[in-house]
């Protein structure tokens, strides 16, 4: 059984969902790949202590305060997307790197991996903001592959205080 709950945000509203233990899907409105992975058996439920502790982790961040623990996150995923996802978290708050360079965080730990593989791995993350794979930009700063939009990536990297001076949205079709 999966439980869902809706919460709003500046971004527009987040559907969490969770096993009733931990946070294992946080979606904005409308973004690819919206609710992947869900057990086809829900239940809409907002007293789960863990979406109660999603929605104080949530509330801090979007006002600038300080954050408390991130609630306990299980993604659903391959090993190879469970050791990207892992690393997303190693990100530094208002902070980014590139995909290549997670390529070599991976491959210098003995997993094979391409930026491609990397890239897939990010943008089919379950729990967006979470688990920030909206740190990741492309090769030389562009700001691409984000699966709620590169507006709402700009919205959360300004946010968090991120030098956005080098970065750039790519022109359509010219992506990665």
């Amino acid at each position: 059984m999966t439980y869902l709950t809706k919460l709003a945000s500046p971004l527009g509203p987040l559907t969490l969902a969770s096993d009733g233990a931990a946070v294992t899907g946080l979606w904005l409105e409308a973004q690819k790949y919206f609710a992947a992975g869900l057990e086809r058996e829900t239940a809409e439920r907002t007293d789960l202590p863990v979406f109660h502790q999603a929605a104080a982790w949530l509330d801090a961040y979007f006002t600038k305060r300080e954050r408390p623990s991130l609630p306990s996150l299980s993604p659903r995923g391959s090993d190879f997307r469970q050791k990207v996802w892992a690393l997303l978290l190693e990100i530094p708050f208002g902070e980014t790197t590139t995909y290549g360079a997670l390529t070599e965080k991976l491959k210098a730990a003995g997993v094979p991996a391409s930026p491609q593989a990397v890239g897939g791995a990010v943008g089919h993350n379950p729990i967006s903001i979470l688990i920030p794979c909206h740190r990741v930009v492309g090769a030389g700063g562009s700001l691409t592959g984000y699966a709620g939009g590169i507006e709402k990536k700009r919205c959360l990297l300004e946010l968090e205080g991120a030098d956005l001076s080098r970065l750039y949205t790519p022109k359509r079709g010219t992506e990665r």
